[in-house]
């Protein structure tokens, strides 16, 4: 692991009443702040949470482009850090420090979000410390794979924001493995998602994100999980409260 805490240090000069400092979470980590204690952690939470802006913040605390890219590069021209991302302050454990004081070509990492990820991919490809595949002769998935499994592969700090916009259920799975590898050799994970099948990678801590802050939670326990599985038992249950009764032919 590279990042053992996060916070947001309150001060009198940065409006507290302004997004995004209002947004229960951001709150959390003003007030609390976040320990990472896992080499794998997921962010779950309703659109508009702030588990995005989270993880965009600790990108930007990293080093890495707001916009996505790769650790020593940045993506685009020189743009201010959003204002979580010039508030927020990580704490690294010893590995995480000496990645930060050396070389700027030693520091690894990646952010990958999804809504950005395909302009920046087609962008970079084909330019040195990237990959060879030509990613416009592949499928949204597969090209997400491709870097996914290229760049992501060896110690480092890897973000994801909401990574299975791109990947069907046998890629997320494929993703899973992946992300339970890295944690394995050394590397660390923090992922936004709304994937139960991403959230289930073993061993990873889970927090819960929402208007009551940040909470852990066991996959078992969470409330994404539950509707899921009441969806995949009964569509009706939810669909008849949008879509009402149909009417005669």
């Amino acid at each position: 692991m590279l990042v053992e805490r996060a916070t947001v240090e309150a001060t009198e000069g940065r409006a507290a009443s302004s997004w995004p400092f209002t947004l229960a979470p951001v709150q959390t980590l003003t007030s609390e702040g976040l320990n990472f204690t896992k080499p794998v952690t997921f962010l779950v939470g309703e659109n508009g949470s702030g588990k995005s802006t989270i993880i965009e913040a600790i990108a930007e605390g990293f080093g890495l482009d707001a916009h996505g890219g790769r650790a020593g590069r940045k993506y685009g021209n020189d743009r201010e850090k959003a204002p979580l991302g010039e508030a927020i302050d990580l704490e690294y454990t010893r590995a995480g420090s000496r990645m930060q004081t050396g070389p700027r070509s030693k520091k690894r990492g990646f952010f990958l979000r999804a809504e950005t990820a395909f302009g920046l991919l087609h962008f970079v490809s084909g330019m040195s410390g990237y990959w060879d595949e030509n990613l416009a002769e592949m499928s949204h998935g597969e090209g997400f794979l491709t870097v996914l499994e290229t760049k992501f592969a060896e110690p480092g700090l890897y973000l994801m924001d909401e990574p299975e916009a791109a990947l069907s259920f046998t890629s997320c799975l494929r993703l899973v493995a992946l992300m339970h590898r890295l944690g394995e050799i050394g590397a660390q994970v923090i992922c936004a998602t709304h994937s139960p099948i991403l959230a289930s990678t073993p061993g990873a801590e889970i927090i819960e994100v929402g208007e009551h802050g940040m909470e852990r939670v066991a996959w078992s326990d969470l409330e994404l999980v539950a509707h899921w599985r009441r969806y995949l038992d009964d569509p009706d249950f939810y669909l008849r409260h949008l879509i009402g009764e149909a009417g005669p032919a």
